[in-house]
C-alpha cells in the first residue's frame, strides 16, 4: 500500500504535549496518515539557525519539521505568503505588497523544503501538498527527481485573472502547478477562475473530467469543498463541556437573543462590515433594544503584519462607538472578545446562539458556518446568516444569504432570523445538516485522494 506524504506550512499532527482537540483537517489527515503509514512535513513554527528535519512519532503519526531563519520567516511567511498572496487571492489588491525580497524568500524556502523532503520519499508514495505557502513545491520536487503522484489543494480562493495578472511572475507561479497531477479548489467558482486564467494566459486546452493540458502535460483540476468532522462536533455539542458553556451563556443572556460571530482577526472576514450591519439593525429596530446582543470572538493572528494590527484597532474603535451610542445601564449590544476558545466550548456557545453571523468579504470555505450548523439543537435550531462570498455559500444554500458590503442586507437578515417560525428554522437546518453531515472532512479527503490515485488511468 502506498504511503501518504502530507506537506503544509504548519504541521498539525498529534503531539504528546498537545492540549485540547485537533481541528477537523488535522483529524482527517492524521487518520489517513495512520492508515497509510505516512509522514507530515512542515515548518516547526520556530526560528532557528539550520534547516534540519526533526522527526517525531506520536499516536501512530510521524511528523517531520524544520526551523526557519528569521529572514525566512520575514520574507516567506510574513512577506510573500501573508502580504502578497493572501491579500491578492482574497481580492484585496489595495493591500497587496509586491517586494522582490518576499518572492525570493518564498522560492528559497520552498526549495529548502524540496531539498529536505525529496530524500525521504519512497517510489510509491502519494504526495499531497497544501495551500498557498507551497505552490511551487511540486515543481521543485520534480527537479529533485521525484516522479511520484502529487496533488495540491488550495484552501483559499483563486483570484480572477484580471487580479492575478497584477502579480509579478504570475505565469511562472501558475506554470509550477502543472508539476502536480491533481489540483483541488474549494468551490466551482475558484475552479472556473483557474480555468479562465490558464486558457486565456497560457492557451491551455480543457478536456473532459476536469483535465487541463498545456503542451505535453495534462493535469486534472477539481472542485472539492472541505468539510468538518461532523460526527465529532455533534458529539462535542452534546458533551459536558459544551453543556456547561451553553448553561453559562443562557444565564448570561437573561432571556436575550444571542448573535454569535467567531473569526480569526483578519480583514477578509468582514468584521467592520458586520459591526456596521448590526449597528444599522439597532438603529432600524429600537424595539429590540435590550433584547439582543452580538458576541464577537476574534482571536488575533499574524500580529507581525501591520494590516492585522490595523483591523484590531478599527474593531476596538467600532465596538466602543456602538456600545457608547446604544448601551444601557444593564445591557451592551456588543461583547467583543480577543481570544480563542476550545472547540467544545465553542460548540456550546453556537448552540446557545439564535443566529450564527458569518460575513466574510471573501473566504475559501469558512468552516465556522458548518460548525454552527452541526452544533444546533434539532428541536430548536438557530439560523445561519451567511455571506454570499463565502465558499460555503455554494453548499449551504438554505442559509439566509447576505451581501456583507450592505449594512441593510445584514440588518434585514437579522430581523428575518429573529422572526423566523420554528418550523421554518427546523426545515432550513435539516437541509443544511444533510450537507454538513454527508460532505464532511472525510468525504473531502477521500474524494481528493481517489482523484489523485486514479489520475491518468
Amino acid at each position: 500500500m502506498s504511503r501518504l506524504i502530507v506537506v503544509s506550512n504548519r504541521v498539525s499532527a498529534p503531539k504528546a504535549q498537545s492540549g485540547g482537540a485537533q481541528g477537523g483537517l488535522a483529524v482527517a489527515l492524521t487518520s489517513a496518515l495512520r492508515e497509510h503509514d505516512g509522514i507530515w512535513f512542515g515548518w516547526s513554527g520556530d526560528a532557528g539557525p539550520g534547516h534540519e528535519l526533526t522527526f517525531s512519532t506520536y499516536d501512530g503519526v510521524t511528523s517531520a519539521t524544520l526551523d526557519l531563519s528569521e529572514q525566512d520567516i520575514e520574507e516567506y511567511y510574513d512577506g510573500y505568503a501573508n502580504r502578497t498572496l493572501w491579500p491578492l487571492f482574497h481580492y484585496r489588491l489595495d493591500l497587496t505588497e509586491f517586494e522582490r525580497e518576499f518572492q525570493g524568500g518564498y522560492e528559497r524556502v520552498n526549495a529548502v523544503f524540496a531539498e529536505k523532503i525529496a530524500p525521504e520519499i519512497q517510489e510509491d508514495d502519494l504526495i499531497w501538498v497544501h495551500d498557498y505557502h507551497m505552490i511551487p513545491l511540486g515543481w521543485l520536487l520534480r527537479q529533485q527527481g521525484c516522479r511520484n503522484r502529487m496533488g495540491f489543494f488550495l484552501h483559499i480562493p483563486w483570484p480572477p485573472t484580471r487580479l492575478l495578472v497584477a502579480l509579478p511572475d504570475h505565469r511562472r507561479l501558475v506554470e509550477s502547478l502543472f508539476a502536480y497531477d491533481v489540483i483541488g479548489f474549494q468551490t466551482n467558482e475558484w475552479l472556473e477562475s483557474f480555468r479562465h486564467y490558464v486558457t486565456h494566459e497560457m492557451d491551455a486546452v480543457l478536456g473532459p473530467d476536469g483535465s487541463v493540458t498545456i503542451g505535453s502535460r495534462t493535469i486534472r483540476a477539481i472542485a472539492c469543498p472541505i468539510g468538518i468532522d461532523t460526527g465529532e462536533f455533534v458529539e462535542a455539542a452534546n458533551g459536558k463541556t459544551a453543556h456547561d458553556a451553553y448553561e453559562r451563556m443562557a444565564e448570561s443572556n437573561i432571556g436575550r437573543d444571542l448573535i454569535v460571530g467567531v473569526d480569526r482577526l483578519d480583514y477578509s472576514k468582514g468584521l467592520p462590515e458586520r459591526f456596521a450591519g448590526y449597528e444599522r439593525y439597532l438603529a432600524k429596530h429600537p424595539e429590540r433594544k435590550n433584547k439582543v446582543y452580538l458576541l464577537q470572538i476574534a482571536p488575533p493572528s499574524r500580529t507581525a503584519v501591520q494590516t492585522y494590527r490595523d483591523i484590531r484597532q478599527t474593531l476596538e474603535g467600532l465596538t466602543g462607538r456602538i456600545n457608547g451610542e446604544f448601551a444601557d445601564i444593564d445591557w451592551v449590544p456588543i461583547r467583543y472578545v480577543n481570544r480563542g476558545f476550545p472547540r467544545d466550548v465553542l460548540a456550546g456557545i453556537f448552540r446557545a446562539a439564535r443566529i450564527g453571523l458569518v460575513t466574510p468579504l471573501r473566504d475559501g470555505m469558512n468552516l465556522v458556518a458548518k460548525e454552527y450548523v452541526a452544533a444546533q439543537d434539532p428541536d430548536n435550531p438557530g439560523v445561519l446568516i451567511l455571506s454570499q462570498f463565502a465558499g460555503a455559500a455554494e453548499q449551504l444554500t438554505e442559509a439566509l444569504m447576505i451581501n456583507p458590503y450592505s449594512p441593510d442586507s445584514i440588518a434585514d437578515a437579522i430581523e428575518t432570523a429573529l422572526e423566523m417560525p420554528l418550523e421554518e428554522r427546523k426545515e432550513r437546518w435539516r437541509s443544511l445538516m444533510d450537507i454538513v453531515a454527508y460532505e464532511d472532512v472525510f468525504w473531502w479527503r477521500q474524494r481528493f485522494v481517489d482523484a489523485l490515485m486514479n489520475q491518468g488511468q
